[in-house]
């Protein structure tokens, strides 16, 4: 079989293309943006008419998944873990409603936080839906789960959660594909009321939901990717280990057998009978996670009765927070620690920074400017490349929390009697949950002014296409807000004094503003030049 070099990404995105899906769909968040991006760039996908644009947000993404589901055809939905939180209400009810076509829901998770605002897991929210959850820890396990997870999902009518963490994701590795199998053919449930989760059918399929819990225990305690070794020559400590942190494991003892008994997760609900033989065998458990304390968590609770210690986060054995890594798991097993050289004082920290010629610059420095009479405290800021403007030397805002944030935290702040109040946010962030905030706005009439940065991508993910690209004025316009305080410049310095007077102007006005700084994404204008430039 061919053989292909794959990050962890694109072997989720070739399994699920080998394995006959019809459709993916997501949002660009770091560490899950390369599967849609593999199967846009595969000529596979294009010949297959595989659907792969992206959505306006993680849950718009998660519905359209379930329709295609609903219709008999695989699919798959991408997000990172924070994008499941947008998508939850339809991952919880999809629970419910099963699945018909398989669906699996690919969520990557970034503990350590490399680009993102907290660390969750999602091992918590699958446990929550009480669906099967998948969590490989090499590049072709990621592969050969999407071929499981659609047989998995279709054999209990269910949606299955595939967890992947940012090494995993970002990193290549050798991958063994299969045959590849046709599309499924259009066929609707036998159920057409499956999906209606109306009172009386809701409780039916919830009942269902928890008589299947024993079914995929049982899945779970028969997983080949679940792999109990008990031959071992030290049962001192037994070791558990979730997905990528087996690799963290093995890498302390590259050129021999591991000592200690080993079970290795990757299929969730945790194996019961294998913990258990585990346990029964060793004087003590470690348990190795790449995230929170999920499993270690379940094992010290209240359903667990033996006495035995079990060390890993919770003890702080292993550090509560950050990644995981082989230096942490040496530490944990008290093996000598192999960290390199100090870092030489001549190497300098580079901290993040907006692209030389960004946009975001000129209109930063601009609204600073307009904003000088007030002093600080009056941004609210959104997530996208824009964030930096925290960075010197604009200092220009104040807040980062959600997805759409910045326009209902200036909303709520001028509520409060906070003037001016002025939120920002990106292009592609409005139309994946800036709409409705800005509705809010326009209801109450609130006094802000909400900067829309119009750069024309998704910037921060590498430049992807959004739904409402061009849209920006009419979708404004339909709202409510007045046409006369919809106000658009192109942020250069050339412009200095327009930008700065509109800025003042819809400051100056009681009601809602609409200020839109046009000017296209610096990094996507190169690649368009550097493409129309004949060689």
């Amino acid at each position: 079989m061919e053989k292909m070099m794959l990050l962890g990404d694109e072997a989720v995105a070739q399994g699920a293309l080998d394995a006959g899906i019809s459709g993916f769909y997501g949002y660009p968040g770091t560490p899950s943006t390369e599967i849609i991006e593999y199967a846009q760039q595969s000529k596979q996908a294009e010949e297959m008419k595989v659907h792969r644009n992206w959505s306006s947000n993680e849950k718009t993404a998660l519905e359209a998944a379930l329709g295609m589901s609903f219709s008999g055809k695989r699919a798959m939905v991408t997000m990172k873990h924070v994008g499941l939180n947008v998508a939850a209400d339809p991952f919880m009810n999809s629970a419910c409603t099963g699945a018909h076509g398989g669906l699996i829901v690919a969520v990557a998770d970034d503990p350590s936080m490399h680009s993102s605002q907290n660390e969750q897991d999602s091992r918590f929210y699958g446990k929550f839906a009480m669906i099967p959850v998948l969590e490989p820890s090499n590049q072709q396990e990621c592969y050969d789960m999407a071929f499981f997870g659609f047989e998995l999902s279709e054999k209990y009518h269910i949606p299955v959660l595939l967890r992947l963490t940012t090494r995993l994701a970002h990193s290549r590795s050798g991958v063994i594909r299969r045959n590849s199998i046709p599309q499924k053919e259009l066929k609707l449930p036998e159920d057409l009321y499956q999906f209606l989760l109306l009172p009386a059918i809701a409780r039916r399929r919830y009942k269902h939901l928890i008589e299947l819990q024993s079914d995929f225990l049982k899945e779970a305690e028969e997983s080949p990717f679940n792999q109990l070794t008990l031959d071992a020559k030290d049962y001192s400590v037994g070791i558990i280990t979730t997905g990528l942190a087996y690799n963290y494991l093995r890498e302390n003892f590259i050129d021999q057998p591991i000592p200690y008994p080993v079970l290795k997760i990757s299929h969730y609900p945790l194996p019961e009978k294998a913990i258990h033989q585990l346990y029964d065998k060793c004087d003590s458990l470690l348990v190795l996670e790449e995230g929170m304390p999920f499993a270690e968590d379940i094992l010290k609770g209240l359903s667990w009765t033996g006495t035995k210690p079990i060390h890993g986060r919770l003890d702080g054995t292993i550090e509560r927070d950050g990644e995981l890594n082989p230096n942490k798991v040496a530490r944990a097993l008290g093996l000598p620690d192999t960290e390199g050289k100090p870092v030489p004082s001549v190497v300098r920290p580079r901290p993040p920074a907006l692209c030389v010629g960004c946009p975001h610059s000129d209109s930063f420095l601009a609204l600073n400017e307009a904003l000088k009479d007030y002093g600080k405290g009056h941004v609210f800021s959104d997530i996208g490349c824009y964030t930096l403007g925290f960075m010197p030397p604009y200092n220009a805002i104040n807040s980062c929390v959600d997805m759409g944030a910045s326009i209902t935290m200036a909303k709520g702040a001028a509520d409060a009697g906070l003037y001016p109040s002025i939120g920002v946010i990106g292009d592609s962030t409005f139309f994946h949950s800036g709409l409705t905030g800005l509705m809010d706005c326009v209801y109450e009439n609130a006094n802000v002014v909400i900067v829309i940065l119009d750069n024309s991508t998704t910037a921060m993910t590498g430049g992807q296409e959004y739904t409402g690209y061009g849209k920006i004025e009419d979708v404004c316009k339909g709202i409510g807000v007045h046409p006369d305080h919809i106000r658009i410049f192109k942020p250069l310095k050339t412009n200095w004094d327009e930008m700065v007077r509109i800025y003042q102007e819809e400051i100056a006005y009681n009601g809602v503003s609409v200020v839109i700084p046009r000017r296209e994404c610096i990094q996507t204008l190169r690649k368009k030049n550097k493409m129309e430039t004949p060689e």
